[in-house]
């Protein structure tokens, strides 16, 4: 019987007490597990960044998860960041770098909230820092005082691409997902299809459009993954490309990317 496909999920650094440590969030595991059936192995995020070629090497997935930080804005723009927004420079330096390899190779990725804006970041998209105060875009965060049930209740209706991945995991080409995101898609990277719009014209999703699997959501669907239909289509979608691709991997060099 064959071994469970490896998923790397790379870690955020976080200051707890007097020392930092790398992190990923337990939901996001579990997920890997119950949702995609595979092994999921925890990447550290340091900075300078630990070289992924040979990460890449041994894994047959990537799932770039959600967290409290978000990207620096210097990486797709040259506006100055805001007072209060938290950051993560060492997942920024790892993830930027390790997703482009990770495409070249074909490797199945599945990117979520923070995830989502990496990937689009790293093929040269770009963002909007607040959502809520871009004319004529609704706001897309939670509310912090809500109780957790609350705050990942479905509540945002999204329209799914025609023919897309995530209408053949649906049934249809309407869904309802939870909302939880402050920063959001303003320019679209290369190579890169909208899966999911929502009613005010946010991107909430994407596909590669090349070969290999590529899907990234702006939402959360490993929340309570076994309990929502489409939420654990999406986890189990990306684990059957990790083990097609498991299937298939044999020891390589890592292609070079263009700078």
């Amino acid at each position: 019987m064959a071994l469970p496909p490896l998923v790397g999920l790379p870690s955020d650094r976080k200051q707890i007490g007097l020392h930092p440590f790398l992190a990923v969030g337990e939901k996001y595991v579990r997920a890997v597990v119950v949702g995609a059936q595979a092994t999921p192995v925890l990447l550290p995020s340091l900075q300078p960044p630990v070289a992924p070629d040979e990460w890449l090497a041994r894994l047959d997935g990537l799932l770039l998860t959600g967290a409290v930080s978000n990207i620096e804005p210097h990486h797709y723009s040259d506006e100055p960041s805001w007072d209060g927004n938290l950051h993560d420079p060492a997942r920024d330096a790892t993830t930027l770098g390790l997703i482009p390899r990770a495409l070249a190779l074909g490797m199945p990725v599945l990117a979520i909230c923070r995830g989502f804006q990496e990937v689009n970041v790293a093929l040269g998209g770009s963002l909007h820092q607040k959502l809520h105060e871009v004319p004529g875009l609704a706001d897309h965060r939670e509310n912090p005082d809500d109780p957790l049930e609350a705050q990942y209740a479905p509540v945002q209706d999204l329209r799914l691409a025609e023919g897309g991945l995530l209408a053949a995991i649906a049934g249809g080409t309407a869904a309802r997902v939870n909302s939880l995101h402050g920063q959001g898609l303003a320019r679209l990277g290369r190579g890169l299809a909208v899966e999911a719009t929502a009613p005010d014209g946010v991107v909430e999703a994407f596909r590669g459009t090349g070969e290999g699997f590529l899907l990234g959501v702006q939402w959360h669907p490993e929340w309570q993954v076994a309990d929502d239909p489409f939420y654990l289509g999406i986890f189990q979608a990306f684990g059957r490309a990790c083990r097609e691709y498991a299937a298939r991997r044999a020891p390589r060099a890592i292609p070079a990317t263009a700078a």
